[in-house]
């Protein structure tokens, strides 16, 4: 293939699960994806099985831990030293934030009462720290922006840049009580601000060190959770904005069955990637600064 049609990509979290099938479906279609991992061993671990498959020529391990600013620097300097430029960033590190009962929340999956997780009372279930919830923001929205920040300028030397941040539905608006805070997340694209989006976020946390969730009108449960996936999908309408030769969406890619829901999810891993991969190859008129389920643009 001639050096002027290879297309590049990078995965962030992708040694396993969504991230890895991810990887997997975008090298099968020809494109070179750097997998990353924030353990090293545990990432050329996952290179080594997809050479194994038969795509040795188009997956490159390098090391990546988006909560530290030189890991991420280092993964630009990289990409731009090896391929120059870069056509495709897949922001899908992530973590819960939460200590969860395992066995309860198996439990009340397995009781047929419920049939998704949105539908569990998760107050019950887990056990929320400032710590964790901090440690939440600063992986799945602060450690996602600074990626993406560092990447953009050789994602500007693509003819098809593509963004696509794996988000949740439980980051919709329906899940945060305040009104307020609806308000500063949901305005208009024109007046939204990443300055906006960082004042909920210290904002939130200054009154879950208070113990002032509830009556702040903040989610009572997978808080953490549910506000850096928020400020995800806020955070993906704004570089839309900003960058308007590229595509930039969110999706999520239903409850897939994964590491961070104990495996009791309904679709399988190959169904949720594809989700993801869907939104890298949208054609340059295709939508951008939009929230999909699946396959399917919805409100916030």
């Amino acid at each position: 293939m001639a050096e002027s049609t290879m297309r590049y990509a990078v995965v962030t979290g992708s040694n396993k699960v969504i991230g890895f099938e991810t990887v997997r479906q975008l090298a099968s279609t020809g494109i070179t994806v750097v997998l990353t991992a924030r353990d090293e061993k545990r990432g050329l671990e996952a290179v080594e099985k997809l050479k194994e498959s038969g795509l040795s020529g188009q997956v490159v391990f390098h090391q990546l831990d988006v909560a530290d600013p030189a890991s991420i620097d280092s993964l630009a300097q990289f990409i731009k030293t090896q391929f120059g430029k870069l056509d495709i960033l897949v922001n899908n590190a992530g973590i819960f934030g939460a200590i969860v009962d395992v066995d309860g929340f198996k439990a009340a999956i397995a009781s047929g009462a419920v049939r998704e997780a949105g539908q569990i009372d998760f107050k019950k279930l887990l056990t929320e720290t400032y710590e964790l919830a901090e440690e939440c923001l600063q992986i799945n929205y602060y450690g996602a922006k600074r990626t993406t920040e560092a990447l953009i300028p050789l994602l500007q030397l693509s003819d098809s840049p593509r963004i696509v941040n794996v988000s949740s539905s439980m980051g919709k608006l329906e899940n945060i009580p305040s009104d307020r805070v609806k308000g500063l997340l949901s305005t208009d694209v024109e007046n939204l601000s990443e300055e906006s989006v960082d004042e909920v976020l210290t904002e939130f946390l200054n009154d879950l060190k208070e113990s002032l969730l509830e009556s702040k009108g903040w989610p009572s449960a997978m808080s953490g959770y549910i506000l850096s996936k928020a400020a995800m999908n806020a955070y993906t309408r704004i570089r839309a904005k900003k960058y308007p030769g590229f595509l930039v969406n969110s999706v999520c890619p239903g409850y897939v069955k994964t590491d961070i829901n104990f495996n009791t999810g309904v679709l399988p891993v190959e169904e949720g990637a594809a989700s993801v991969v869907n939104l890298t190859s949208l054609h340059n008129d295709g939508p951008t600064g939009q929230f999909f389920f699946r396959s399917e643009v919805q409100s916030l």
